[in-house]
């Protein structure tokens, strides 16, 4: 594998606990450096990182506090 990407790899840490549980993908990125990017992509959906993702926390969240306010009235 590219130093490169594995330097990227090795300082995040979603990127890391992607790669060991999903351990094919160090024969994808050995054969293609290429395949970084969808590797990156792959990551962050395991890890719940994509804007999305984080939008809907916060909007289950501000929904579980509207409904525990009107509870209280």
């Amino acid at each position: 594998m590219i130093l490169d990407l594995q330097y990227r790899i090795k300082n995040n840490e979603y990127y890391l606990k992607f790669l060991r549980q999903n351990s094919d993908w160090y024969k994808l990125l050995n054969r293609n450096p290429a395949n970084f990017k969808m590797f990156e992509e792959k990551a962050k959906e395991l890890a719940k990182a994509r804007r999305m993702d984080k939008l809907s926390d916060t909007l289950n969240t501000i929904e579980m506090l509207e409904k525990v306010l009107s509870t209280l009235k």
